[in-house]
């Protein structure tokens, strides 16, 4: 069954009162592998609180994100401190799949309202932090000589760089693979730079590229910080 109807099959049969329901995701998105499942969102007032649930429905896997009428806006609230914006982007980016007396429609413009406003500026405590963590992570980096720990160490690396730029662009980040692809949002250039140095380290083991690009991310904010630092 095609990624769509699976999803409108699943809404029907398993919350067929609902407010709203959205498809949202890498099916939606044109990014699906063999491996994706379908995103959808719920809004019903059959639930009392929120939940999460994986399952399989129509030979797909299903990761259902079941919300009640005030709980979505508390996670919408919760994804914008946090500066990953998950639920807001399924519902704004998603294809409505169930709809009662424009709710959908509604939850969509709030949805991309928050998205289109960005995050709050890092305060000073998330800067400090930042710069201090990724300070850390690069010296542990470029003085590892166990492979390895330095693949992680990369990882990490790349990660409090990407995070560290976003946020002082006032930019939505992301976790796992959403990091580089937030990157190449705000940046396409900033983004095949990181590939490059990740790629680099990978296949050849040099290092120069990584700790040039997060050198770079520390300069924005100051640059590295170590001495004086205090929790």
């Amino acid at each position: 069954m095609e990624a769509l109807e699976a999803a409108k099959n699943f809404v029907a049969q398993t919350f067929p009162a609902c407010d709203a329901a959205f498809l949202g995701g890498s099916v939606v998105r044109g990014e699906a592998t063999a491996t994706s499942d379908l995103d959808i969102v719920i809004v019903t007032q059959e639930t009392q609180k929120a939940y999460r649930q994986s399952l399989y429905a129509s030979g797909w896997p299903v990761e259902a994100f079941v919300n009640t009428p005030e709980s979505y806006r508390a996670f919408f609230a919760s994804d914008a401190q946090r500066r990953r914006p998950s639920l807001p982007r399924m519902c704004a980016e998603g294809i409505i799949l169930r709809e009662r007396d424009g709710c959908a429609e509604r939850i969509q413009r709030e949805a991309q309202a928050l998205l289109d406003q960005g995050p709050e500026p890092l305060n000073a405590a998330e800067v400090t932090q930042l710069r201090y963590q990724l300070t850390d992570s690069l010296d542990d980096f470029a003085g590892s000589v166990r492979p390895g720990e330095s693949f992680f160490l990369a990882a990490t690396v790349a990660e409090l760089a990407t995070e560290l730029i976003l946020g002082y662009h006032r930019q939505w980040i992301g976790k796992g693979k959403w990091v580089l692809r937030a990157l190449h949002a705000f940046d396409v250039n900033l983004a095949q730079r990181l590939r490059d140095a990740l790629e680099n380290f990978s296949q050849r083991e040099e290092k120069d590229q990584l700790i040039v690009f997060a050198q770079d991310a520390l300069q924005l904010v100051g640059g590295r910080l170590f001495d004086g630092y205090s929790l």
